[in-house]
C-alpha cells in the first residue's frame, strides 16, 4: 500500500541525564544522535509495518540533511524532499527523564520554510492515503503547505489523516486547527491533544470531533487506545513495555493504525497494531525503528 507522509525530517539529540539538571550547573548524561522528525518517524514505522511510504519534507543543504536522506532511502522510504540552501536541517534536543518521558527543544529549521510549491501532485499519483503531521499546520510559516497537502490529497481522491502532535500549540487556536482539518478521514490525537480540542480527557469527548473527521483515534499511553466513530467507541489496553524513551511513540502508533486500517483490518485489530508499534517505540532510545 502506498502512503504519502507530509511532515518534518531532522536530527534528534537524545539526552538522558543521570540526575536532576541544576540551573546554571552541569550533570553527566547519556547522549545519542538519531534520525528524527515526526514525518520521518511515521514513514519509517510504516515501512517497518510493510507499507510503501513516500515522505514529503524540506531539508537543508547540509551534512545533516544528506545523512537523513541516505538513511531513509536505505530503509526503503522514498524521499520527495525540497533542499533549502538557506536553512539548516531540523534539529531537536530530546531530554528524557528517569521515567522515559521526553521534553523537546525543537528547531524546525528548513521544515519551518515548507511551502505549497513543495507539494508536487505527481508525487501523490497512485497513492492511497496521505498522512499529515500537525506540526506543519501549527507553525504559521508552514501552515499554507499543510493546507495545500490536504487539498491536493482530496483532489487526487486519497484518504487522509492528521496527528495534531502538540497540545501546547493547539491551545492557541483549537477552533482554527479543526477548521483546517475539516473533512479528513482520521484525526489521531493523544489524550493531551484531545483535552486541548474538547476540554476533556475522556475518549467519549471525541464524539464532538466527528463533524470534523470520519473517525477519531485516541492514544492514551498506558491506558491503551480508542477508536471513536458514528457506531460508538472501541478500546483496547496498552501492551506491556518498559518505557526507556517515549520520543516518537505517537508516530509509531499512527503507523500501526494506518497500516492496519488501509489493509482492511477490524477496528480492534487496527488499535492493537497501533499500540504494538507504540510499545516497540518506547522500549528503545530514539523515535525510529
Amino acid at each position: 500500500m502506498s502512503v504519502i507522509v507530509v511532515g518534518d525530517a531532522g536530527l534528534d539529540v537524545v539526552a538522558r541525564p543521570h540526575g536532576p539538571i541544576p540551573h546554571g550547573g552541569d550533570v553527566r548524561a547519556r547522549i545519542e544522535f538519531t534520525g528524527g522528525g515526526s514525518g520521518a518517524n511515521t514513514a519509517l514505522w510504516l515501512r517497518a509495518y510493510g507499507a510503501d511510504p513516500t515522505l514529503i519534507a524540506r531539508i537543508g543543504d547540509d551534512p545533516g540533511g544528506r545523512l537523513i536522506r541516505a538513511e531513509l532511502e536505505a530503509a526503503g522510504v522514498r524521499c520527495a524532499f525540497t533542499v533549502d540552501p538557506d536553512a539548516a536541517t531540523c534539529c531537536v534536543v530530546c531530554l528524557v527523564d528517569g521515567d522515559g518521558q521526553r521534553s523537546m527543544l525543537a528547531d524546525r529549521g528548513a521544515n519551518a520554510r515548507f511551502e505549497p510549491a513543495d507539494i508536487d501532485p505527481a508525487v501523490l499519483a497512485g497513492a492511497r492515503h496521505l498522512h499529515l503531521s500537525g506540526y506543519v499546520l501549527l507553525d504559521p510559516s508552514s501552515r499554507p503547505a499543510g493546507l495545500a497537502a490536504l487539498a491536493a490529497a482530496k483532489e487526487a481522491g486519497l484518504t487522509t489523516s492528521v496527528d495534531p502532535q502538540a497540545a501546547a500549540h493547539l491551545t492557541k487556536d483549537p477552533a482554527g486547527f479543526l477548521d483546517d482539518v475539516r473533512g479528513i478521514d482520521l484525526l489521531m490525537p493523544n489524550t493531551e491533544e484531545l483535552v486541548a480540542l474538547t476540554g476533556s480527557a475522556d475518549p467519549a469527548a471525541a464524539r464532538e470531533l466527528l463533524g470534523v473527521a470520519r473517525a477519531v483515534v485516541v492514544t492514551a499511553g498506558l491506558q491503551g487506545a480508542s477508536w471513536v466513530d458514528g457506531d460508538g467507541i472501541t478500546s483496547v489496553p496498552s501492551e506491556p513495555a518498559e518505557c526507556i524513551d517515549s520520543t516518537g511513540a505517537g508516530d509509531a502508533f499512527d503507523a500501526g493504525v494506518l497500516g492496519a486500517w488501509l489493509a482492511g483490518a477490524s477496528t480492534v485489530d487496527i488499535l492493537r497494531a497501533g499500540v504494538k508499534l507504540g510499545a516497540k517505540a518506547v522500549g528503545q532510545v530514539g523515535p525510529q525503528p
